[in-house]
């Protein structure tokens, strides 16, 4: 409300309302901000974070997955907060800092000041964003652009003027900046303004065409690139990366959506969209709501459309944050009418979405808890290992010449062992997986990528869980062509396996002589999580390509066992043609192992293989239940 202080100044003094409002929101913005840096700070890389990390160290206007701001904002983070993954991450943590209190400030000018701050606190505990900054990723500046474009929409509906053009040019500006994507907000933005009579009027004034063109200019480093290199990173992105074709899986999409955003939180939003879109009475028909309505349901919709029939295989729940974002806005007025019971189990429920999405951050950042994910579907892979396999890295380094240069089997691997090794151009050799994630065109620019041809001592690392397990054999024969015959690997391996490294020792000049591979395994019996009691009887096969193997030992939650007896036979051939281990068929492998001494519960078998080479590799572990 306002007062008048000694009948000389009018004073804009909050009530009780907006006071505690205010309160709430302050207090969650501290302490989700505080546990979002306390996470960013231990949470290993990204693996995309890497590389956007190895992009800014090599300056450029746009790469072939991106446009520049992400690149530039890791140059900056590390420039000037430090080399650390902290320093990746903290230009990403601000922004996701700021966006709360971006979202607070457009709900507060609409819908009023107690309003905003509800809206504000949403923000803070929608798990999308809530969590955005943790992560070095493009999407946190595409939806800081997304916000302000949303801002300058809402005021361009009330006037033309000069700080609405800017806003909406600054918006623009940093959107193409930020991703593709970012394309898909410009024409839900531009079809909800067409929609509206006071759009329409809006698209009239000169002022928004000035600004709508400063918006087209920012994608001229994108375009540039582009036509520089045969429309690669364009081409990824609209046409080899989606099949364009329906695909059943993206129900699952749908279906994960409201526990992204919290159940009761995705039935208001949608309710905010189907309310704003119709003439309703009760103070709906409200220009703005309509705005952000058709905004967040255009946005949200087309999208959810666009599940059936784009990639499946790589992270994309997050997409439909910007639709989300404007429908979010207007969630505090519509709460208003809603039973004081749902308003709290709305709440409820948000603040056990935004405690779920941290504690899934912890889970990867912790070691002991991230491995009792292994085996599952959630296990975070691309988290995990980074650290151990660098500090292999340079106990093999140290061993060997010193004009000894690292080749990485995949981009993943060279991008993490560059952050962690403070080498942005370790080369990588070529791999399916840099091609599915649009990098092969910007390794090659930067000529990183390796034929496999050298003159100095080589350290080749290969991660085998980049690779499909049925492709695996197939990868290893690949390598061969390129680097030569594989000598013996030292392995790293964690989680029970479920997240392992090869590191070979290559000399100098490329070896000739039939293809050796690493060891390639199968435990057919027990079953993963079977049930035992007293006998386990074990069951399964094992061949090494070139060599051959001595002996499979059996491993019991990390203890050697014994070994089983090898050399049954067990023809794997018909599903491994090209296989070349000289035992075929005698690759079979069985043991009984009495487990009437384990405690009940979960225990792991594992297998360390022997080949006839000298080399020994732990295969994953093999979770079983003593009753």
């Amino acid at each position: 409300m306002v007062v008048s202080i000694l009948g000389l100044k009018e004073v804009y003094v909050p009530n009780r309302g907006e006071q505690r409002a205010y309160v709430t929101f302050l207090v969650l913005w501290v302490l989700v901000t505080t546990a979002k840096v306390l996470l960013a700070s231990q949470l290993t890389l990204f693996v995309d974070e890497a590389f956007y990390w190895q992009e800014g160290q090599h300056l450029a206007a746009a790469y072939s997955d991106l446009p520049g701001l992400t690149a530039w904002l890791t140059r900056l983070g590390v420039e000037v907060f430090g080399d650390h993954r902290l320093g990746v991450r903290m230009p990403f943590l601000i922004m996701g800092a700021a966006l709360p209190w971006m979202v607070a400030g457009i709900c507060t000018r609409w819908f009023g000041v107690r309003m905003g701050w509800r809206a504000g606190s949403l923000a803070l505990l929608m798990p999308l964003s809530a969590t955005l900054g943790i992560l070095a990723v493009p999407d946190v500046p595409m939806a800081i652009a997304a916000l302000l474009c949303l801002d300058a929409g809402a005021r361009l509906l009330r006037g033309v003027g000069a700080g609405g053009a800017l806003l909406l040019a600054c918006g623009l500006l940093m959107g193409a900046l930020s991703h593709y994507r970012f394309i898909g907000v410009i024409v839900v933005g531009f079809i909800a303004l067409v929609l509206l009579p006071e759009g329409r009027k809006a698209l009239r004034d000169p002022r928004v065409w000035i600004a709508l063109s400063v918006g087209l200019a920012a994608w001229t480093p994108l375009m540039a690139w582009n036509l520089d290199n045969q429309d690669a990173g364009l081409k990824f992105q609209v046409i080899e990366r989606h099949p364009w074709a329906f695909q059943s899986e993206g129900l699952l999409f749908l279906v994960i959506q409201p526990m992204l955003v919290t159940p009761l939180l995705f039935v208001a939003m949608a309710v905010v969209a189907s309310r704003g879109l119709r003439n309703v009475q009760g103070g709906f028909h409200h220009l703005q709501w309509r705005y952000f309505a058709l905004v967040g349901a255009t946005s949200t919709l087309l999208i959810f459309a666009l599940g059936f029939f784009t990639d499946v295989e790589r992270i994309s729940f997050h997409w439909p944050l910007p639709g989300y974002l404007a429908l979010l806005v207007c969630v505090p007025a519509l709460l208003t009418h809603w039973s004081r019971p749902w308003r709290r189990a709305l709440w409820v429920l948000t603040t056990l979405g935004l405690v779920l999405a941290m504690g899934y951050y912890l889970v990867a950042a912790s070691p002991g808890l991230r491995e009792q994910l292994a085996g599952s579907k959630y296990y975070p892979r691309n988290f995990a290992g980074w650290q151990q396999l660098s500090e292999g890295v340079r106990e093999e380094l140290a061993q060997m010449p010193e004009d000894t240069q690292v080749l990485a089997g995949s981009f993943k691997v060279g991008a993490e062992l560059g952050f962690r090794l403070n080498d942005p151009s370790i080369k990588v050799l070529p791999h399916e997986l840099n091609d599915r994630h649009g990098r092969t065109a910007q390794l090659a620019l930067w000529k990183l990528i390796s034929d496999g041809s050298r003159t100095t001592p080589v350290l080749l690392v290969l991660a085998p869980g980049d690779q499909r397990y049925r492709d695996l054999l197939q990868r290893y024969h690949k390598v061969c062509e390129l680097v030569g015959p594989l000598p013996p690997p030292k392995v790293i391996s964690l989680d029970h396996g479920f997240q392992r490294f090869l590191l070979f020792r290559l000399p100098a000049e490329k070896q000739q002589g039939p293809c050796v591979t690493p060891a390639m395994a199968w435990v057919e019996t027990p079953l993963a999580g079977q049930a035992v009691g007293g006998a386990l009887e074990v069951s399964g096969w094992a061949f090494k390509d070139g060599v051959g193997l001595s002996r499979v030992e059996l491993l019991l939650d990390g203890r050697s066992v014994g070994d089983a007896v090898y050399g049954r036979v067990y023809d794997v051939r018909p599903f491994w043609k090209i296989s070349t281990d000289p035992q075929h068929p005698n690759t079979g492998f069985d043991a009984k192992l009495d487990t009437s001494g384990l405690k009940p519960g979960t225990h792991w078998l594992g297998l360390r293989l022997h080949g006839n080479d000298g080399s020994v590799e732990t295969w994953a572990e093999q979770p079983f239940e003593v009753q």
